[in-house]
């Protein structure tokens, strides 16, 4: 096949058999690479492919009222995140993977780390939500300590850190701000290490208040 054929081929995915963009771009660089490290020819340009349109979809938001209704069902930690999430404007995952040492209660500030495009930025931190959140950690430090008497307490930390710093893991600061309940055994080191709380745990619990408070 040439150019020509190959567009004809890509747009009749498109135009013919309705397939999504990821799929009409898949199949592009399975004919590319077939022709590069396979056949070892040379493929020029590929003109006039019909494109498959990425469907555009509004986001699912929570109304005012329903935001309000749901947070007043809540209560410790998952307040806490909620609160998080509206107040500081988290995204789930952002919010679930801060670290002690990313709350600044002096400044009133969160360090995200590895946000949106991998960046890190600062974010305020909500007025209503310091005191329990103080609490919180204050729970999560004496169980912390608990652990390091008995020879646990480690997390695991991000990138070659932990080759770098072989004890942080164990330091407060390096602790995730909501914790998992249970530990994990880590494959390559065999050690008992704790996440942070899994992401489908606040999703239940938020989809089950939304089901209440929109059946009230």
């Amino acid at each position: 096949m040439s150019e020509k054929e190959i567009a004809q081929f890509l747009s009749s995915l498109a135009g013919e058999l309705h397939v999504s963009a990821s799929t009409q771009n898949q199949a592009l660089n399975a004919i590319l690479f077939l022709y590069r490290d396979v056949l070892r020819k040379e493929i020029g340009y590929v003109n006039g492919v019909i494109r498959a349109k990425r469907p555009h979809r509004l986001p699912v938001v929570l109304t005012r009222q329903e935001v309000r209704s749901i947070v007043a069902t809540l209560d410790g930690s998952d307040w806490i995140m909620a609160m998080l999430l509206y107040g500081a404007g988290l995204r789930l995952m952002e919010c679930l993977r801060l670290r002690v040492k990313d709350i600044d209660f002096t400044s009133n500030q969160i360090i995200v780390r590895a946000g949106k495009g991998d960046k890190d930025r600062h974010t305020m931190l909500p007025d209503a939500v310091k005191e329990p959140l103080a609490k919180h950690l204050d729970s999560v430090k004496r169980q912390h300590q608990r652990e390091l008497d008995r020879g646990l307490g480690r997390v695991a930390l991000p990138n070659a850190l932990e080759r770098k710093y072989p004890n942080a893991g164990k330091e407060w600061g390096w602790q995730w701000v909501f914790p998992a309940s249970t530990h994990f055994t880590d494959r390559l080191t065999g050690e008992q290490r704790r996440h942070h709380i899994h992401e489908t745990v606040l999703q239940k619990t938020v989809k089950t208040r939304r089901s209440k408070s929109r059946s009230n």
